[in-house]
């Protein structure tokens, strides 16, 4: 274990806001960059230290973060041979003592560290025990004396507990860990928990028996009894330390969570327990999952063992067996558990049975795996001689992106018609359109079945409900998209009117581009309007005329959900396609950093020549920085906007500032060139740049709504909704 932080070269990137290209080149081309202190050949680390000091001494930082120096000492303290999270424990049960006795603190840090090497320790278990009993605070196996990077540690998780608030800053530790570690860890996104725990309604106790992080629990109510399980016992005391940091400071303890180490499946930790609800996101895809030695197991409705290959029914069983006789279980699926013929008879004995309700098609990015539309399966445990036997099958990816496409006509966003089914990813799902779309049906669906009141009509293209019998065929296909007729097509006949209107007239704005574009037959009439001496970016920095802001990594993030009225948050990707911000700033992260404002330039970190002007029609005002974006702000008695912005989209100028890794051109910003110019020459280009861009604008309007004309009305004529011209 090193006794001082040591980064990688892909960290000292991030630190820096640059591609790991440029940590190469300045390895190479300044001698007093600091020499590698461990790591190998290949992949060598260098002391934190030495790195934050040579970064500031070359002004490219001003100085290192907060939570950057928080990692590094957390990644100092981790153990080769033990668990990677394990510093992680430690450190959430110092900011469990700031949150919940946030009085004792101040004491404890006036202490000489020789004191404070046991007496932290001893504050941590007594808070634990308040929080979690006896039981709970021995499973955190905290350690009873600490060292001083240990104390170090703490002092610096009281400083970023005092600016992000004690939840806020472990989700951003939490967060840094879980990226580190995709392939052990896909935590849900809060918005799918925040369905899944919406579809639950209120329950008093619920559990998860693959907790994880604990994403489910924590989007039910503090006062709801939370119980769960995970094979990983670290894992599953980082979850219990993050839902008691997420808990008022003022509730009692023992605080009513618990969560039991093991696998769920082969060391049941609640045997014969049963709950209101049970919540789950299952691991997929595992062939040993206890199949031979579960042969017998009571959680098998009349003995029907899942089938080797069925690991996701096996969990789904395990729920069902949990859940209290009318009360509901929610798991997100992969959509092949509605349709392998391995599963066909378990899915049979679920629909004879009553237990299987709705299954419901979410679109792509809703939940890890984000490229695979998962499905989400509820369940009511059946009660003795309830005989409802009818199924909701809702095809919610659809619906929302029919909405989707209708309020992107509404408000104008150029590029923005089809992004949810032309790239998918989380930051693509349209949450409130969604939540609103599954909510709606459910809880109409639900409310029926429980009152015995007429059914919900259905609706083409989004739901229907169909008799548990007719579902039961050779194949017991639960796949909504099989089972739920088409929609017509969208927005009726006054909407393809509109649609064909507006086409109309951005198509006649395109007609005469000669009035928006220069004549291209003053090429060689008159010598370049702008050759002459230069300046660079860096020497306008360097005077006064422009400031530079690099977002690097950005600022935290969640996508634009239930609450869209966030701080928005612009990143590389929104400002190449001119799509809106596609994020909102995450409340528990800091609320500091750079906001734009009109007249400001967004240029993208990567060579891509995009650079927009922050305006009415462009990117808003006021929206924070995400990943991969530099912020220009000139001042506009020396230089204007929209001639900076042009020279930008220029391929000329970018070029020669171009950096190249393996796959990617990086702008190294500051060494840019622009021509200089009077201020008066620089308005008439710049309004020139600006009817070029207001051109191609229109241009990606154009080609949206004629995408989703020509569509709408291949659906037409498809479903015969639509005649053909000619027809009598």
């Amino acid at each position: 274990m090193p006794d001082r932080p040591e980064v990688t070269a892909v960290e000292i990137a991030r630190l820096a806001g640059v591609g790991r290209a440029a940590v190469s080149n300045w390895r190479r081309r300044h001698a007093d960059f600091p020499r590698p202190v461990g790591g190998t050949d290949s992949s060598p680390t260098f002391a934190l230290d030495e790195v934050a000091a040579w970064l500031r001494g070359q002004g490219k930082i001003a100085e290192l973060p907060l939570l950057e120096r928080v990692w590094h000492l957390v990644e100092t303290l981790r153990d080769p041979a033990g668990h990677p999270a394990a510093p992680l424990v430690q450190a959430g049960a110092v900011l469990l003592l700031l949150h919940r006795e946030p009085d004792r603190w101040p004491a404890l840090a006036a202490e000489p560290d020789t004191r404070l090497a046991t007496a932290l320790p001893r504050a941590l278990a007594e808070t634990a025990s308040r929080a979690f009993g006896g039981d709970g605070a021995a499973a955190l196996h905290l350690s009873g004396l600490l060292g001083s990077t240990q104390l170090d540690l703490a002092r610096l998780l009281a400083e970023l507990a005092a600016t992000a608030g004690g939840p806020g800053a472990y989700e951003q530790l939490l967060t840094r860990y879980a990226e580190a570690n995709t392939r052990q860890l896909s935590p849900t996104p809060p918005e799918a928990a925040e369905l899944l725990a919406a579809v639950a309604g209120v329950p008093a106790t619920v559990l998860d028996p693959a907790t994880g992080l604990g994403a489910l629990l924590l989007a039910l109510p503090s006062t709801t009894g939370r119980y769960g399980q995970d094979a990983d016992e670290v894992t599953g005391a980082l979850a219990r330390l993050r839902l008691a940091l997420h808990t008022p400071a003022g509730d009692p303890g023992p605080l009513p969570v618990e969560l039991r180490a093991g696998d769920a499946l082969r060391a049941d930790g609640y045997p014969g327990d049963t709950f209101e609800a049970v919540l789950c996101q299952p691991p997929y895809n595992e062939r040993d999952w206890g199949h031979d030695e579960l042969q017998f197991d009571s959680r098998w409705p009349g003995g029907l063992v899942p089938p080797r290959g069925e690991s996701e029914l096996a969990w789904v069983l395990h729920c069902l067996a949990h859940t209290r006789p009318g009360g509901l279980a929610a798991l997100l699926l992969p959509p092949t558990v509605a349709t392998r013929r391995a599963g066909r008879r378990v899915r049979a004995e679920l629909l004879r049975s009553g237990a299987l309700r709705a299954v419901v098609a979410l679109p792509a990015g809703a939940a890890p795996p984000y490229g695979v539309p998962l499905h989400l399966w509820v369940l009511r445990a059946p009660r003795p001689g309830d005989d409802f036997r009818q199924v909701l099958l809702l095809d919610a990816a659809s619906a929302t992106l029919s909405a989707g496409h209708l309020a992107g006509h509404s408000v104008g966003h150029p590029g923005t018609l089809f992004a949810a089914e032309a790239e998918g990813g989380r930051d693509k799902v349209r949450w409130p359109e969604l939540r609103r779309t599954v909510l709606d049906a459910w809880r109409a669906f639900d409310l029926a079945a429980r009152e015995g009141l007429p059914l919900p009509a259905d609706r083409p293209g989004v739901h229907r409900t169909m008799a548990a019998i007719d579902l039961l065929d050779d194949e017991t296909d639960l796949s909504p998209s099989r089972h739920v007729p088409p929609a017509d097509p969208v927005g009726g006949a006054a909407e393809l009117a509109h649609l064909s209107g507006r086409l109309t007239e951005l198509l006649a704005g395109l007609a005469d581009p000669g009035s928006l574009l220069p004549d291209p037959a003053l090429a060689t009439a008159q010598p370049p309007a702008v050759a002459g001496p230069v300046v660079t970016v860096g020497e306008l920095v360097r005077g006064g005329a422009l400031e530079v802001y690099s977002s690097g990594a950005g600022a935290p993030t969640r996508p634009v959900g239930a609450d869209p009225s966030g701080t928005p948050v612009l990143t590389d990707q929104d400002v190449i396609t001119g799509n809106p911000p596609s994020a909102v700033l995450d409340a528990s992260g800091p609320a500091g950093g750079i906001r734009t404002r009109p007249g400001d330039v967004l240029v993208p970190a990567l060579g891509t020549g995009a650079a927009r002007v922050v305006q009415d029609g462009g990117p808003p005002a006021g929206a924070a920085l995400g990943r991969q974006l530099h912020l220009l702000r000139p001042d506009p008695a020396v230089l204007d906007p929209d001639f900076l912005a042009g020279q930008f989209r220029s391929t000329a100028a970018t070029r020669r500032a171009a950096s190249h890794a393996s796959t990617t051109a990086r702008l190294d910003i500051r060494r840019v060139e622009l021509p200089r110019l009077p201020i008066a020459e620089q308005r008439l280009l710049g309004a020139a740049f600006a009817r070029l861009a207001g051109f191609e604008t229109t241009l990606q309007q154009a080609a949206g709504l004629a995408h989703t004309l020509t569509q709408a009305l291949t659906d037409g004529l498809a479903t015969g909704t639509l005649a053909p011209p000619g027809r009598p």
